[in-house]
């Protein structure tokens, strides 16, 4: 006599002369069953008719007896559906509204369908009570339903997540150096307002704008040149190449290319590529014919007149000189924005001097004063504040200052790199309060992002905003 059985879990079983059988496979109205029993090479085959039994037939010989006739331990070869027993045991303190929830999931049919093979390990790893995230801020992105809305949509930034709220915390990070600049110097600061050695005019906030030369060469130049020509940074640190491309632009213009722009076709063509920017060689031509003319009389005042120029007065001079209102360095000038450049001949500039020194030699620039004059930005300051745009040098050297007083009060980074290389660009914010170069105290924001695409709309939603209050 045969028969089907259901198993614990729910499979068919196959009993037929004592012997029991799983499905191994099934073609058309035929189906090919295997013994249970784990050794055995025992096969049957049935053919059903509208779920009916309708012939079975086996077609390999079993190598064990009946059931009944076995002994006991021969029982434990067979295969099972629970051959290892899972605690399915239901987690009344995670759902604590769930019918029976206070059940064995065995007597629980609704819930041992969704539950009961799931291991009590996983059930417990994925249902991990929450701790409630107390006054939390939501995540929430701009509605353009509301219409386009710039300046809304960028309030928003602060709850969008990822940059976008590092962007959010970097306009809150300067808006308040501009608001601590504006207060008044309390009474027991007054004795240190004529100590600037640039003479420029005490603040409650001296604020260090550094930034590398491609931002020069880029269209933040004018964002920068804004900043410059209402007063609102206090001292300027960046490379050779952030001075002298701001003296070019007065001269000839710098155009839009392509990264992909092969190399050796523009060394042909003599077109100098700056990432997807071009620069004719030629408007170096035009620099050096700008230049060598103020290098002799900078030469010629310092032997007739015994002035030391540095770097940062030799550019002072400059912004004198190329009396350009697009001028980033005609507006320090005009000013007194103090403007360091360590790495001064680090550049086209640089070339410039190496030129004159065979032409016309016996230009010194004192890099020592240079040091002086920049640390006591920082260490006679009230307080102090850091916009930082790239890494480098000038990240590095505006820092450095800042350690002189034991770290800036505010600090916004604003470049690309990581810092698993140790490298200086990457260093996080937290880096540079293990050197003291930010204050203990201290909220500073690293904004991982390329500086023309966020800049413009940082310094939309700080200065510009508030450029009343610098007048």
């Amino acid at each position: 006599m045969a028969s089907y059985t259901l198993s614990q879990m729910g499979k068919t079983k196959l009993c037929f002369e004592g012997f029991q059988y799983v499905k191994n496979k099934v073609r058309g109205d035929k189906t090919y069953w295997r013994c249970s029993k784990r050794i055995c090479g025992g096969r049957a085959i049935t053919e059903d008719n509208a779920g009916e039994l309708f012939d079975i037939k086996t077609t390999k010989e079993h190598c064990h007896l009946p059931e009944g006739e076995e002994d006991e331990d021969d029982m434990d070869d067979y295969e099972s559906d629970d051959d290892f027993e899972m605690d399915v045991s239901f987690h009344s303190d995670v759902h604590q509204d769930t019918p029976f929830r206070d059940k064995n999931l065995k007597d629980n049919p609704l819930m041992a369908n969704s539950l009961k093979e799931a291991p009590s390990l996983a059930v417990d790893a994925v249902h991990v009570k929450s701790n409630p995230i107390l006054d939390g801020v939501t995540v929430k992105g701009y509605d353009f339903n509301k219409g386009v809305d710039y300046e809304a949509l960028l309030k928003t930034y602060y709850r969008c997540g990822f940059q976008a709220t590092n962007f959010g915390k970097a306009v809150e990070e300067i808006n308040r150096m501009i608001t601590k600049k504006h207060e008044e110097i309390p009474a027991d600061k007054q004795d240190k307002l004529n100590l600037n050695p640039c003479g420029r005019e005490k603040t409650n906030c001296t604020i260090f704008l550094g930034y590398t030369s491609n931002l020069i060469s880029s269209g933040v130049r004018e964002v920068i040149r804004y900043l410059a020509e209402h007063n609102m940074v206090d001292c300027i640190v960046t490379t050779a190449g952030g001075i002298e491309e701001d003296f070019i632009k007065c001269l000839a213009h710098t155009y839009l290319g392509d990264f992909s722009l092969k190399g050796a076709e523009l060394r042909e063509k003599g077109l100098n590529r700056i990432g997807n920017l071009l620069v004719p060689n030629d408007n170096y031509c035009k620099f050096e014919d700008w230049i060598m003319p103020i290098l002799d009389q900078l030469l010629k005042e310092q032997n007739d007149e015994g002035i030391v120029w540095t770097p940062s007065k030799l550019i002072h001079r400059l912004g004198k000189e190329i009396d350009h209102p697009e001028s980033v360095y005609y507006w320090a000038y005009k000013n007194n924005i103090p403007v360091f450049c360590p790495a001064i001949t680090d550049g086209s500039l640089g070339d410039m001097l190496y030129f004159h020194s065979y032409k016309n030699p016996g230009l010194v620039l004192d890099i020592i004063e240079d040091i002086r004059r920049i640390n006591s930005q920082a260490v006679l300051a009230i307080n102090t504040g850091m916009i930082i745009l790239g890494g480098g040098l000038v990240k590095h050297h505006t820092c450095n200052a800042n350690l002189m007083r034991n770290g800036a009060d505010y600090s916004v980074y604003i470049n690309t790199a990581s810092e698993f290389d140790g490298s200086d660009s990457g260093a996080s914010p937290d880096e540079a309060v293990s050197w003291g170069k930010i204050k203990k105290t201290a909220t500073p924001v690293k904004l991982c992002s390329e500086a023309t695409l966020v800049f413009p709309l940082i310094v939309a939603e700080t200065f510009a905003k508030r450029e009343m209050e610098f007048k």
